[in-house]
């Protein structure tokens, strides 16, 4: 790469992926990588940073070159080709970096840099990434022999593929249904956006009526808003057993892919001397051990039980003495607490949609990035582009371009559901001293345009786009140079949602909304009533949905952590749900069947990642609360010490440098209208 920071290599290429060729593509590749290790190896008696570290750090970055856009691809535009070409490399690529993580002679190379006079000349940055990598060789199995490293490397490489299984699974049952509705009086109580992206979907299908699928735009209205019990039922049943034998096709059925793969995390963990998998997965992350995850949990539970419990209790009696309804289904749930937030507080999402079109969203975005951390973000015109609803921003700081980002908004046919951030390049030092700058992908799926109106968010919708971006601007704000610890690279995973959580702040906030909100037509602000109303209703039902976040937490640490050859996936389920939920989902309800996030993504025995990071971001928002919202120096302070250190320090020291103190719930509690 030359001393330009925007070559021609970095931003990658879709439109020209020769999907035909990639396999062979990816072999040539690790062939060549391989022979770099090794040439690196036994040229390195007495190795170096600049001999060791950074040569390596090359082969890794040329071949997420290589993979990035494929990977990208795969998710959010998953063609039968691409789709082929991924899972046809995947093996490859597991065997590579299982091999990677056991080479003996690297591990004991950058054990000699790390133990060498050199050593105490390095920054701290690469003394951070250093000590990484010694116990990532040891925790890849780099001590293991014989049969132990055998099965090491064949569990490796079939957790790989079950969790890519996994994913398209549910991808392809959440494709495999639809619902098209000829009779337009089965649809009341629908709002008109809801209508007119169903009519729209049902066109571009060619077909007369209103087409609904499981897509998270179209599955919401309906369950929020559908006067028609039968239809939210029917809606609800297929969303809730996606993926499973409880209804739709039984070859997406996870359940066996699920058992498969904790059985394997289970006999991985014992390999490496780890009691469950839940001590291995705390084994890089802030927490100590497991029981201290489990205490957490467990005492944010006991917090917030009896405000989950009141939700219910009002919803219950709402139902029955405004609406006759003795008992509600699961389906009820939603339907009845959207009328129950119209009755107190007289506003909805859909009443808010016009006032968040996705252009001043992001202008207001920008506003509160660019104030608080002093950059300017501006949109780039032409790049290659696999959608034309594709945007690449261009992140600048003191008249110098620092990091770039796509943004891939909307929901369509073949991408993945849900919202993330993923790497797309890393900020490092070149070996020629020029400087890689970092690349982000944002991806959401919010409701697309409908018609010849723009794209009109709800409030959630918002506080979604803003969590990327706080993930985004982790990976783009940072100022290390060293890959192995540069962006989100080495952040504890219960740390990593810490920037995210934070951005959602300015969602509530009036002096923010200023530059978020302005009606689609107009461009009139939120009015005040509607503003009131909306941020009265913020805390509404916020009992329910912690005890609802803790549920997933207490199932997915408790389901690594207690697992045995003879452990039932629905019973530990069912017994988190004995003790913390307020509300049972009916018998046929396959939560787990399409759990992602454990199961497909990084969120193995961490999912309750998001809640440790909440009081992480609660917390440090407070000193914005006690500064101002728009403090210039509390913004400078929290970019140089949470956003530009990476994982170059430890998370817990970097957020008591940046509070001043160790963090404490109350925050957390109070932001959530739960009393400490």
């Amino acid at each position: 790469m030359s001393q330009s920071v925007w070559d021609a290599t970095s931003l990658p290429n879709f439109t020209s992926l020769d999907v035909s060729s990639i396999e062979t593509d990816l072999e040539a590749l690790l062939k060549y990588n391989q022979a770099g290790i090794d040439a690196c190896v036994s040229e390195n008696a007495n190795p170096t940073w600049e001999s060791l570290v950074l040569p390596l750090d090359q082969l890794d970055d040329d071949l997420n070159h290589f993979w990035s856009p494929i990977s990208h691809l795969n998710s959010v535009k998953n063609t039968p080709e691409i789709r082929a070409a991924y899972n046809a490399c995947l093996p490859k690529l597991t065997q590579f970096y299982t091999d990677l993580g056991q080479n003996k002679a690297l591990y004991q190379a950058y054990k000699a840099l790390a133990e060498s006079p050199a050593a105490k000349d390095l920054s701290q940055a690469q003394t951070e990434a250093l000590t990484h990598t010694i116990r990532d060789f040891e925790l890849s199995g780099v001590g293991l022999e014989g049969d132990e490293k055998k099965r090491y490397g064949e569990i490796s490489q079939r957790l790989s593929e079950l969790g890519s299984q996994f994913g398209e699974n549910v991808l392809d049952a959440t494709q495999a249904w639809s619902k098209l509705i000829t009779d337009e009086t089965e649809l009341s109580g629908l709002p008109e956006s809801a209508l007119a992206q169903a009519k729209q979907m049902a066109e571009a299908k060619e077909k007369e009526g209103w087409l609904f699928t499981l897509d998270f735009p179209s599955y919401m209205p309906v369950i929020s808003y559908a006067d028609n019990a039968a239809l939210r039922e029917e809606m609800y049943r297929a969303f809730a057993t996606r993926a499973s034998d409880q209804g739709g096709d039984i070859k997406f059925n996870n359940a066996p892919l699920i058992d498969e793969i904790l059985s394997l995390r289970h006999e991985m963990a014992h390999i490496l001397g780890f009691d469950n998998y839940a001590e291995l997965s705390v084994a890089t992350k802030m927490a100590d051990n497991g029981q201290q995850v489990i205490d957490f949990l467990e005492s944010l539970a006991d917090k917030s039980k009896s405000s989950a419990k009141q939700d219910l209790k009002q919803l219950t009696a709402f139902a029955k003495d405004e609406n006759g309804v003795d008992e509600l289904n699961a389906w009820d749930m939603t339907y009845y607490a959207e009328k129950l937030r119209q009755h107190k507080y007289s506003i909805s999402q859909e009443e808010l949609r016009p006032y968040f079109p996705m252009n001043k969203v992001l202008s207001g975005l920008f506003h509160v990035a660019q104030t608080l951390f002093g950059v300017k973000i501006r949109e780039e015109k032409e790049f290659d582009s696999y959608n034309n609803t594709l945007q690449l921003f261009t992140i600048s700081k003191d008249g110098e371009d620092i990091s770039r980002f796509y943004l891939d908004p909307y929901a369509r046919e073949a991408k993945r559901g849900g919202a993330w951030m993923d790497s797309c390049r890393t900020r490092r030092r070149l070996p020629d001293d020029s400087l890689q700058l970092p690349i982000a992908y944002l991806v959401c799926n919010f409701t697309p345009p409908i018609g010849d109106k723009p794209a009109l968010l709800t409030h959630n919708e918002v506080t979604t786009l803003f969590h990327e971006f706080g993930h985004g601007l982790h990976h783009m704000l940072t100022q290390i140079d060293v890959a192995g610890v540069s962006g989100i690279n080495g952040v504890a995973w219960d740390a990593v949602e810490l920037p995210s959580q934070f951005m959602e702040n300015w969602c509530y906030e009036p002096e923010a909304l200023a530059y978020i909100a302005g009606h689609f037509e107009t461009g009139e602000p939120l009015p005040k009533d509607l503003l009131d109303k909306m941020l009265a209703a913020k805390n509404f039902q916020s009992g329910m949905q912690m005890m609802r976040q803790l549920e997933f937490s207490l199932f997915d640490f408790r389901l690594h952590m207690e697992y045995q050859e003879n452990t039932v996936v629905q019973d530990v389920i069912d017994d988190v749900r004995s003790k913390v939920a307020v509300t049972t989902p009916p018998t046929f309800n396959r939560f787990q069947n399409g759990f992602s996030h454990i199961f497909a993504g990084g969120y193995a025995a961490g999912y309750y990642s998001y809640k440790w990071a909440e009081v992480l971001s609660a917390d440090a928002f407070s000193k914005f609360e006690e500064d101002g919202i728009f403090n210039t120096t509390t913004g400078a302070h929290f970019r140089d010490t949470i956003l530009a250190n990476g994982g170059s320090r430890p998370a817990a020291e970097l957020f008591a440098e940046f509070r001043g103190r160790e963090p404490s719930t109350d925050a957390l509690l109070r932001h959530s209208g739960i009393a400490a």
